[in-house]
């Protein structure tokens, strides 16, 4: 079995897979990672393998923990991938990006893919059928946008994400919904068009955080795929052993 660990910014993810199988999935803070561990190694003592991929703090205590218990991988750009890396810094490459862009090599051989993960960034990230990572975007999330609102402006409020019920805005929350929502999925839409005009055909995966709130906003035809992120750890930590 193999556990992944999944830093963000904000929490941490831990995931138990067998066999490239999602086990059990949890969502902690840093505070409370050191007992839920723990748990982990109670409830699935089998796990022997362990990967960490991090663009936020990790406790050092639980890092320790995870060394002493298990065969640790650390992702960092140096790590073998199962794709051939043409970013032109590979080395400002986020490890998010690297998973993603992994899973996909391995779930979708032989096709060009397209990936948008949607979390405190947008990322777009584009993968050949030659298996040839070429680069992508970067743009801001949904939360990004409500809090660049409230916070450059005198009176807008800051909102929480909440999908809008008409594309005309009549009151200045309602406005402000419309406008983060329809520019966010228009923004999505307009990126698949600008791929398509180069690549005619290519899978959409769309993933992250806030991928519940608008798949079904798309015009285009995705596959929604939440875990699609851990698939990627867990991948990079079978090729590596």
């Amino acid at each position: 079995m193999n556990l992944i660990v999944d830093v963000g910014n904000t929490y941490i993810k831990l995931a138990v897979f067998e066999q490239s199988k999602l086990l059990h999935v949890m969502r902690v803070t840093k505070e409370n990672v050191l007992e839920t561990l723990e748990k982990v190694f109670h409830d699935f003592p089998e796990v022997s393998k362990a990967i960490i991929s991090s663009v936020g703090n990790f406790p050092d205590t639980a890092l320790q923990l995870l060394q002493n218990k298990l065969e640790l991988l650390q992702l960092t750009k140096d790590t073998l991938v199962p794709f051939v890396n043409k970013y032109a810094t590979p080395k400002t490459l986020g490890v998010d990006r690297i998973a993603l862009v992994s899973a996909a090599a391995i779930q979708f051989p032989k096709k060009n893919v397209l990936i948008v993960d949607v979390g405190s960034c947008i990322t777009y990230d584009f993968l050949t059928a030659e298996n040839n990572y070429l680069g992508g975007g970067i743009s801001p999330g949904l939360q990004m946008r409500y809090k660049a609102l409230h916070t450059f402006t005198a009176n807008l409020p800051l909102l929480s994400p909440t999908l809008p019920a008409n594309t005309i805005g009549d009151t200045t929350e309602k406005a402000i919904h419309s406008g983060v929502f329809l520019g966010v999925v228009n923004e999505i839409d307009g990126f698949i068009g600008f791929y398509r005009e180069k690549y005619p055909d290519f899978i959409i995966i769309l993933t992250g955080g806030d991928a519940h709130l608008l798949r079904d906003s798309l015009k285009n035809s995705i596959f929604a795929i939440p875990n699609f992120l851990l698939e990627g750890l867990d991948h990079i930590l079978e090729h590596n052993t």
